[in-house]
């Protein structure tokens, strides 16, 4: 048997070893980051904080839960994501669907299929995005966030693929039982479409829960950031005016942004490994074209 040789065990622990060291080394900046935020102000600060707690406090979280403008941002990017992932789903699936179809059924399906590359291939831009959200009045809104990568193509393609590998007498057998197109997308490709749709779920989980960019640029009043945006502020530019001064009094600035990044990637982290058993097949099955 190949798999009992010499060979292949030692290349198959070759390999265990290497993903094994590359799993740790993903992993390692994100425990450090949960020790950090569990130390003392005066270890952190010190540098002293390496892959154990150095006087083991829960402060920075209190701290981090008790500040209003955080959990709003938390909120804001809860309602995002959700919201977001919902209608993109909703909006992307239809028009793979439409697009899955041929010429004989769809006539235009090539000229809208072009239309979604090129806005891929040319996107607007920054600044006539700003001016159309502002044209619409969007500015400081929910929506200023979503709409914009609503229609998100690369999606499109990976839904449109697998939607044509579904076999064409499933499809047949809906429309003779006298469904129409509505009631075939419904009940016959999206209950077999699991593995696309789980993967281009996380797709735009992921992006709409890091996005932080359009935050800064759409929502001029800071209580309405969301947090990833809030984050960057805090991080980045360390502007801590959005927390109480007497809230944080003897608390290292340290600790508390480490708290607070690893609330922030805490909800990806949770949903990844339920959407992970999909995530292989989903990425294989749509990037094949027929």
């Amino acid at each position: 048997m190949y798999h009992k040789t010499l060979s292949y065990r030692v290349f198959s622990a070759f390999n265990n070893t290497v993903l094994l060291v590359i799993a740790i080394l993903c992993l390692l900046p994100m425990f450090h980051l949960l020790m950090v935020s569990l130390s003392s102000s005066a270890a952190a600060n010190a540098g002293l904080v390496t892959l154990w707690p150095k006087g083991l406090t829960f402060d920075a979280y209190e701290k981090t839960f008790r500040n209003a403008n955080f959990l709003k941002s938390l909120w804001i990017s809860i309602e995002r994501t959700v919201l977001g992932t919902a209608l993109g789903m909703l909006v992307n699936a239809i028009a793979a669907y439409a697009l899955s179809k041929d010429t004989r059924v769809f006539r235009a399906r090539n000229v809208y299929l072009w239309f979604f590359v090129v806005t891929m291939l040319f996107p607007g831009g920054l600044i006539p995005s700003y001016i159309l959200i502002l044209k619409l009045h969007l500015i400081n809104n929910l929506f200023a966030l979503i709409l914009p990568g609503l229609v998100a193509v690369y999606n499109i393609i990976l839904l449109l693929n697998f939607f044509r590998s579904v076999p064409k007498e499933l499809e047949e057998a809906a429309f003779i039982d006298g469904a129409g197109h509505v009631r075939t997308f419904w009940a016959v490709y999206l209950p077999i479409s699991l593995p696309s749709l789980a993967t281009v779920s996380l797709f735009t989980m992921v992006s709409h829960w890091n996005a932080y960019f359009d935050g800064l640029i759409y929502m001029k009043d800071a209580a309405k950031l969301p947090l990833a945006s809030f984050m960057q502020t805090i991080i980045v530019q360390a502007d801590m005016t959005k927390f109480d001064p007497a809230a944080i009094a003897g608390l290292s600035q340290r600790t508390l942004r480490a708290s607070q990044i690893f609330i922030g990637a805490l909800p990806i982290l949770i949903v990844y490994p339920f959407l992970q058993r999909y995530f292989v097949k989903g990425i294989v099955i749509g990037a094949v074209k027929e």
